[in-house]
């Protein structure tokens, strides 16, 4: 697919949906509410669907509504390359962007249910097609991109609460969050299309591409190949038993009938199941989370050394298209996070999956290890500011490496060689609040041996990030 980018263009299609999301605010004040959402996304960049919004009032509980809009632009200087393949990072200077509108619409169908749904308008692309570097530098750029704004609908689903007893807590109005109260102990189910990780590998300091950090191997484990359509999305349902402290989950959803494709209908062939179990603490008083995940996706895929041997057969490059059969992909990732002032978070996560079969939906990592810290800014008098620093190395395994160096194609990589190098990233940016609804983000990542590769690179990725709320 070719792309045309046009950075002025780009901006006025932005502030015109931005006057789109202030028109939908009018007939918001007819049902009594004014809301600010602050969301979250996977993977290929998904935003979270339970995280609360600040301020948010209603007039009925039984009905909410929010808005949401981010424009990105990214711009990488030319770079150092030996060579380059299909699947590889521009070496020469680039520049993309993309762009975003949300509209959050809840509804309470009874007691303890509500149904949400979030059509999307979405426009742009990710730098080089979202292609060239496995843990890629932008969780708002998908692996579909567009010159014209296009709908979507990302979410459509029901959430339910069992109550078990315990302590009554009071649920506040957010995004994709009904008002209400609950209990401490209960048992919550959500069936419908959303993403896997806005309820699984969720952390308070990365992984919101809207509001923290870009990078894909930041927002979520990058070794977690969680079931998704090009977008971050998919069918399933997850159930979450809460008591007490812990937290166990688990979930079953539904992935595309061939790698790294859309997720169309519903199908039972391919799928995977996730579980995940919490534990919440305090340190010295702050709050903290660790959690342990698992997953296995079973699917026709294809084995990295079948893909070799089927290229040395037939003298062509490896192609996993040849070689898929039905088999599993198993994995983990390791999630901590503290709070260490009211100021100061830190997180870290470490996943990995078994390294011998094809990535199939998120990004082409075997072996992930991340950890930083944001910071809000009360410290200098801007209370509303936040910044932030982390790093992660992503890796592939030894079956993955010898595939890729033979001239294979991956989800995001394949330079048509490989000279092996771990892929190294660092990320830094400030978030400003321009005004009560507005923040603007500057974004630095720093990327050694992009899609592995020692022969390319080092490339620096600057980005600018405008995101409002309504």
């Amino acid at each position: 697919m070719k792309q045309f980018t046009y950075k002025m263009n780009g901006m006025q299609q932005f502030l015109m949906k931005l006057a789109a999301v202030a028109g939908l605010t009018l007939p918001l004040a007819a049902y009594g509410v004014e809301s600010s959402a602050e969301s979250a996304a996977s993977g290929a960049g998904a935003p979270s669907a339970s995280q609360t919004a600040s301020d948010a009032k209603t007039v009925d509980n039984s009905w909410q509504f929010y808005g949401q809009a981010t424009y990105v632009d990214q711009y990488h200087p030319a770079f150092s390359a030996a060579y380059s393949g299909a699947y590889s990072l521009d070496p020469a200077s680039s520049n993309n962007e993309t762009a975003d509108i949300t509209l959050f619409a809840g509804h309470r169908l009874w007691n303890g249910a509500e149904f949400w749904i979030n059509p999307e308008i979405d426009q742009g692309f990710g730098l080089s097609n979202t292609l060239g570097i496995a843990g890629f530098s932008s969780g708002e750029a998908y692996k579909i991109g567009a010159n014209a704004p296009y709908l979507r609908v990302p979410r459509a689903f029901v959430r339910q609460v069992f109550n078990l007893g315990g302590e009554a807590q009071n649920v506040e109005a957010g995004v994709n969050q009904v008002a209400g109260t609950t209990n401490a102990n209960n048992v919550t189910l959500t069936v419908g299309k959303f993403s896997v990780v806005d309820i699984f590998d969720t952390n308070t300091y990365a992984h919101d591409p809207r509001s923290d950090f870009l990078n894909w191997s930041l927002v979520d484990g990058g070794s977690f190949d969680y079931a998704a359509d090009s977008w971050g999305f998919t069918n399933g349902l997850a159930v979450e038993w809460n008591q007490g402290s812990w937290t166990l989950r688990g979930g079953a959803f539904q992935m595309s009938e061939v790698p790294n494709s859309k997720v169309s209908g519903l199908h039972l062939h391919q799928y995977e199941l996730v579980t995940e179990l919490e534990e919440r603490h305090q340190w010295l008083d702050h709050p903290g989370k660790l959690k342990l995940l698992t997953f296995v996706n079973r699917g026709d895929m294809a084995n990295y050394t079948d893909a070799v041997q089927w290229g040395l057969v037939n003298a062509a490059t490896p192609d996993v298209s040849q070689v898929r059969k039905f088999s599993s992909n198993p994995g983990m990732v390791l999630n901590f996070e503290q709070e260490i002032t009211s100021d100061l978070g830190i997180f870290a996560r470490a996943s990995a999956n078994s390294g011998k079969k094809e990535a199939y939906e998120f990004t082409d990592i075997n072996r992930s290890l991340s950890a930083g810290f944001t910071l809000q800014g009360n410290g200098w008098g801007r209370a509303n500011d936040k910044l932030g620093l982390a790093g992660v190395v992503n890796a592939l395994s030894g079956d993955a490496r010898t595939y890729f160096a033979d001239g294979g194609l991956g989800i995001l990589i394949g330079d048509g060689a490989l000279n092996y190098g771990r892929e190294q990233i660092v990320e830094a940016f400030y978030s400003a609040q321009l005004c009560d609804k507005v923040k603007l983000t500057a974004d630095y990542q720093r990327v050694v041996n992009p899609g592995y590769n020692q022969d390319r690179g080092p490339v620096s990725v600057y980005a600018l990030r405008l995101h409002a709320e309504y």
